[in-house]
């Protein structure tokens, strides 16, 4: 019961970061989002998750993982009916950033208790193997479950639906789990927490108001950007100088540690963009209901698990650098080729190959990403470590979304603008703006490509710490 209570939240944390993707179109019109700013449903989520779940995890370990988790289902229930509900734009983005922050409490908290409820190593390990394909398969569930959500009852369902949900979890958690703490002192880091999580959102804020037509050299721009970059600068020397740092900054500047993380950060920066606008192209250009787009990636969602498990077993064979640079070379070749979509592109004969090509291509660089992210940590960094690889990918996904709708408003607009003669209703500036956008985001793919070739160097006896996520 214990292991279904922790499942059942886990499962709706993850599937949360794509369920609303799918609803987004529908969303957009209903409430009169611009284009500028549709990327905050995506992005509020994933900052507030990423930015806070560092901190989440010291506030269960130390005030009650048992009560922290109870707190933050109630709270995610409460976000999730705030967001249902919304009336306007700015009610839907901060109940989204409300889940993201009552996310990164409840996700931390839910896995530290399966490692104390279960103490026998077998039970233990068959307790992680669910673990994992909850967390394997909460993003395809979640773009499916979005389609049938929003086609046959309302977009509005695809966040009220975690309040039974949540409900449901807090109830059976009362009887079955039991309470634990850590031992040490109760320090928080919160004015690391709130610079790093300020930084990023007023960067993300700041790619915004380029996308409104503000520029990137009109000073609020300018303003916002550099703002960004100032508070994350102090969160670095904040760092340096706590007592008891959010992020030690050992585990970052290890070579293969960052070099890992920094990766991550720019493949799914493309990756989160890309399939963010897939969906719209899905919807838009080829006309598919929310459910039939939801199961377009139902593919690249069993491709990418898949070839995640045959990873695992090619790991020790070969290592993980030679897995690192062929799974991104195959993420990049296959993002650009997005690029080559056009008015006559079909599903089955252009999406589909593609998306098998990427999801291939990340589903081999991801298990060795995570084995060289652990690699020789000291056990006492081992629960940052982890803990940063999820940070690394939420605020990689938030930041790459960002980015590339202000370069998709800016292509749109800017075909519109020399081909003024364009018919209303044409699908034309729609695809000039994802071919930009697909172009960007496979150039952060080659990115993450070239960081891996320069700083990774793990070899293949190299062993991750055998400590679980969290």
């Amino acid at each position: 019961m214990a292991l279904a209570v922790i499942a059942v939240s886990t499962l709706m944390v993850v599937l949360d970061s794509t369920i609303v993707t799918i609803a987004l179109p529908h969303a957009q019109a209903d409430l009169g989002i611009s284009n500028a700013d549709r990327q905050w449903a995506v992005t509020a989520y994933a900052l507030a998750f990423g930015g806070l779940l560092l901190l989440g995890g010291r506030i269960a370990d130390f005030a009650g993982r048992k009560r922290v988790f109870l707190i933050s289902a109630l709270g995610f229930a409460a976000a999730s009916a705030l967001g249902g509900l919304a009336v306007d734009p700015a009610m839907l983005f901060g109940a989204r950033a409300l889940q993201g922050a009552f996310a990164a409490l409840l996700a931390p908290a839910g896995l530290s208790l399966l490692v104390v409820t279960f103490t026998n190593p077998k039970e233990l390990a068959k307790a992680f193997g669910v673990y994992a394909a909850v967390q394997g398969v909460g993003g395809a569930i979640g773009l499916i479950l979005g389609g049938v959500l929003t086609e046959y009852v309302s977009w509005r369902w695809t966040l009220l639906v975690n309040v039974p949900i949540a409900v449901a979890a807090f109830l059976a958690a009362l009887p079955t789990l039991r309470e634990s703490r850590a031992p040490g002192s109760r320090r928080y880091d919160i004015p690391g927490a709130l610079l790093v999580t300020s930084g990023l959102a007023a960067l993300v804020y700041g790619f915004t108001l380029a996308a409104e037509g503000t520029g990137w050299s009109a000073p609020s721009t300018l303003g916002l950007l550099g703002a960004g970059v100032a508070l994350l600068a102090a969160f670095v020397v904040v760092e340096t100088r706590s007592a008891s740092p959010l992020l030690p900054l050992r585990v970052v500047l290890d070579r293969n540690r960052g070099g890992a993380l920094l990766a991550s950060v720019l493949i799914f920066g493309g990756l989160f963009g890309m399939l963010f606008f897939l969906t719209y192209y899905f919807q838009v250009n080829l006309d598919y209901s929310p459910i039939r787009a939801g199961l377009a990636f139902l593919p690249f969602s069993l491709g990418l698990i898949t070839t995640a498990a045959l990873a695992s077993s090619l790991l020790p064979r070969f290592g993980p650098k030679p897995l690192l640079v062929a799974g991104a070379t195959l993420a990049t070749l296959g993002t650009f080729w997005l690029t080559s979509l056009n008015e006559s592109s079909s599903y089955v004969g252009s999406v589909l190959p593609i998306e098998l090509v990427i999801s291939i291509g990340v589903g081999i660089a991801l298990v060795p990403l995570s084995s060289v992210a652990m690699h020789g940590i000291d056990p006492e960094d081992a629960g940052v470590g982890a803990a940063m690889l999820n940070v690394s990918q939420q605020v990689g996904g938030a930041l790459g979304t960002a980015v590339l709708n202000t370069i998709y408003v800016s292509a749109y607009a800017g075909f519109l603008a020399t081909n003024p003669g364009t018919a209303e209703g044409s699908l034309a500036p729609y695809l000039e703006g994802y071919r930009t956008a697909f172009t960007l985001s496979a150039i952060l793919m080659a990115a993450a490509l070239i960081v891996l070739i320069l700083l990774v160097n793990a070899r293949r006896s190299a062993d991750p710490v055998a400590v679980p996520e969290g």
